[in-house]
């Protein structure tokens, strides 16, 4: 291209082009400004006391159930292991600042040995806690969640806890960011971690 003219007009065209492709701001997290979380201290599953702050430069993946749940918490774990496996083989330095935390609505029957047995089934790194009823009932009222002991059916020796199960992503400053889709598959959670953790 021999005009200088046109030469230049190619160049700001380009630049102008190029502008237009760069990738958008970073879009406001779904769960921003939202009142849940909190601090709270419990007991992990090798019977240590465990702070909330020992989540702090961390993002915390919180789920509340129970390990006699028969269907819905093993199946939500399950998936929430594999998507942040997937997500630890994609990006290995984004997935390590992922912790998975696994908090029970039944400490009468969760111990934390029966934690440590079920965290463990899903991911190392996944974290059981436990604790007082007064403790759990507290925990689980910041944190947007509910349950319910229900009566055991007639002849029946154990009993179910109904419950929410809401899995969601907190940052490293305790900031509530977006619902994990641990009830869609882990395909889904390792999108939704793969589009907030930074």
């Amino acid at each position: 291209m021999n005009n200088p003219r046109l030469l230049a007009a190619a160049l700001l065209a380009l630049a102008l082009g190029a502008c237009g492709r760069s990738p958008p701001p970073p879009q406001d997290a779904p769960l921003a400004g939202a009142r849940i979380g909190g601090a709270f201290a419990l007991t992990d599953q090798d019977g240590k006391p465990f702070s909330s702050e020992a989540l702090k430069g961390h993002y915390a993946v919180v789920y509340f159930g129970y390990t006699f749940c028969p269907d819905v918490c093993p199946t939500d774990m399950l998936n929430l292991g594999k998507g942040l496996k997937a997500f630890e083989a994609q990006d290995p330095a984004r997935a390590a600042k992922v912790l998975p935390v696994f908090i029970t609505v039944d400490p009468a029957r969760d111990t934390p040995a029966v934690l440590k047995a079920f965290v463990g089934a899903f991911h190392p790194r996944m974290i059981g806690l436990t604790g007082t009823g007064q403790q759990i009932a507290a925990v689980a009222k910041n944190y947007a969640t509910s349950f319910k002991k229900q009566d055991p059916a007639p002849g029946a020796t154990g009993y179910l806890m109904e419950h929410m199960s809401t899995a969601i992503l907190f940052g490293p400053k305790g900031e509530p960011i977006a619902l994990v889709p641990v009830e869609a598959d882990a395909g889904q959670v390792t999108q939704t971690l793969s589009s907030w953790v930074r």
